[in-house]
């Protein structure tokens, strides 16, 4: 399909600005333009019952969390929803306006956990910050009146690799068990440089540049330590017991055969496994639902995936 006519807007308006892909910035400027960027664009933020911003203990050091509640009696389930951005850029305030939809939508607590970015701090320190929210939230959830025996967890981008990736952990570890994966445009394939991630080069959106430029400040030693399941965990050796999944990607997204491969690889391991693709779409919509209706109706296909598992 050609690009959605909302999309195509947005790249006139690029175009005409001449605005600069985020790889081509200062680390500092990056993160700032990606912040102010995905705010225009995510719409008005909800109310919500509650926001808190608090802390756990992390692997080296307070992680900031934020706590939202909608405004209902509990004990709620809990989604724990990671933000995107590279583990690059980002903060908690990412994905304030999709953590407060996705409180309200599906009725539950959602933690927004800040954890740390390369490339000060490299793989795997990200992943171990949200693994250790989940792992503490799950013993201290009893103080924001959640039923920490009914999880799940989330994000897009690169917050959808640690999504699923936690998932793997909290497996292996014998941790929390979750009831639901929720996958936006999930990198699971450090490997991954044909199809989607081949013909995604225009430089008025997330390219096959701009993931190179990610994997680049995440990773101290990007041929081996992409090959760790960690990382890419589309290469995981065993997927069986995993929660089920929702993974939504974009048409033209470089990220979207790895995102589809993944859901393949947890279906053919008797995971329940469900792919939705939106044609005309590009990386980034999700966190886009103020200007892409379709951001919006994706957000309801997650909340109501969440809504059943949860």
């Amino acid at each position: 399909m050609p690009l959605d006519p909302q999309v195509a807007a947005m790249r006139e308006r690029k175009v005409a600005q001449d605005t600069p892909p985020l790889y081509t910035l200062s680390l500092a400027q990056a993160r700032a333009d990606d912040l102010a960027s995905i705010q225009a664009a995510g719409g008005t933020p909800e109310q919500v019952g509650s926001v808190v911003n608090d802390s756990y203990p992390g692997p080296d050091g307070e992680i900031p969390i934020r706590v939202y509640r909608p405004d209902v009696e509990g004990p709620l389930p809990v989604l724990f929803y990671f933000f995107g951005g590279g583990w690059t850029l980002g903060t908690i305030d990412t994905s304030d306006a999709i953590c407060r939809r996705l409180t309200n939508a599906v009725g539950c607590v959602t933690v927004a956990v800040g954890y740390r970015l390369a490339p000060e701090h490299r793989f795997p320190a990200a992943l171990e910050d949200c693994y250790g929210a989940v792992e503490w939230f799950a013993a201290n959830g009893s103080r924001y009146d959640a039923d920490v025996s009914r999880i799940a967890v989330g994000g897009d981008s690169a917050g959808g690799n640690l999504a699923a990736v936690v998932s793997l952990m909290s497996r292996d570890r014998g941790g929390p068990q979750l009831r639901a994966q929720l996958l936006v445009y999930p990198n699971t394939d450090y490997t991954a440089s044909s199809g989607s991630m081949a013909e995604n080069v225009d430089p008025a959106f997330f390219n096959n540049r701009s993931v190179a430029w990610y994997w680049s400040h995440y990773l101290a030693d990007p041929p081996s330590e992409g090959m760790d399941p960690r990382v890419s965990p589309l290469r995981a050796a065993d997927h069986t017991g995993l929660p089920p999944a929702l993974v939504i990607t974009a048409e033209y997204d470089p990220l979207r055969d790895q995102g589809e491969a993944y859901a393949r690889k947890l279906s053919a391991a008797g995971v329940p496994a469900e792919v939705s693709r939106y044609d005309g779409m590009v990386h980034g919509f999700f966190a886009m639902a103020g200007d892409f209706a379709a951001g919006e109706r994706a957000q309801e296909e997650a909340a109501a995936f969440l809504r059943k598992f949860l």
